[in-house]
């Protein structure tokens, strides 16, 4: 029995993978530089924003001077433009209706930066009530470092054994192992499921209504 689930966002509640490479794609194109195709940007992702913009830029331009400027357009973009193409990942409406009619928590813990995740989750998921919603912050390293977690639980109140952490990759699986809580792995988001077997998930889904079923049951 579990009391509270922490869904990682991008990747595992919500497909925002075009947003997201639109708005690095024109960071990129407004300051000279090639821009990528869809395709590439699965792999670009999951260590919050400058790490994407880091990752999209030519290695020998990966100064900090051209990374702040790449992420300010990039934020400028992606402010007006997050909700453009991203959209829920089939059942996971009916799984948070779920998780609520069995008294489940629910909260969100991203590394994308907090004013986006707010936005994101309010625009989504404004029929449901989070325990916590919980993005990058200023002065808290990103995930895998558990303290985003830590976070949650100091809010949620809910002892470690009864927590569930749901990601698509690697660096959640890590963040769970890190804080001491079950993980639970997706193959429907960004990375491939060798990724989340290589991260040592404790369980791998391919369908959301599993994580109910390991909630209750």
């Amino acid at each position: 029995m579990k009391k509270l689930v922490i869904f990682d966002l991008d990747g595992t509640l919500l497909n925002t993978i075009e947003d997201l490479g639109q708005a690095a794609n024109y960071a990129l194109e407004k300051n000279g530089f090639a821009t990528h195709t869809m395709a590439s940007y699965p792999f670009f992702v999951g260590n919050g924003v400058r790490r994407l913009i880091t990752r999209v830029l030519p290695e020998d331009n990966r100064d900090t001077r051209t990374i702040d400027m790449l992420l300010k357009d990039f934020k400028e973009y992606y402010d007006e433009h997050n909700c453009d193409y991203t959209k829920p990942y089939s059942g996971i409406h009916e799984l948070l209706l779920d998780l609520r009619d069995a008294g489940v928590m629910i909260a969100v813990a991203s590394n994308k930066y907090q004013a986006a995740v707010t936005r994101i989750i309010n625009h989504y998921f404004s029929d449901f009530e989070f325990v916590a919603v919980e993005g990058q912050v200023e002065g808290r390293n990103v995930k895998p470092d558990p303290s985003i977690v830590f976070s949650v639980l100091a809010k949620a109140q809910v002892p470690k054994a009864e927590v569930l952490y749901v990601g698509d990759s690697g660096v959640d699986m890590e963040t769970a192992r890190r804080a001491c809580v079950d993980s639970v792995g997706v193959t429907w988001g960004f990375r491939p499921e060798k990724e989340l077997v290589e991260s040592f998930a404790g369980t791998i889904i391919s369908n959301p209504q599993d994580i109910l079923h390991m909630c209750i049951d």
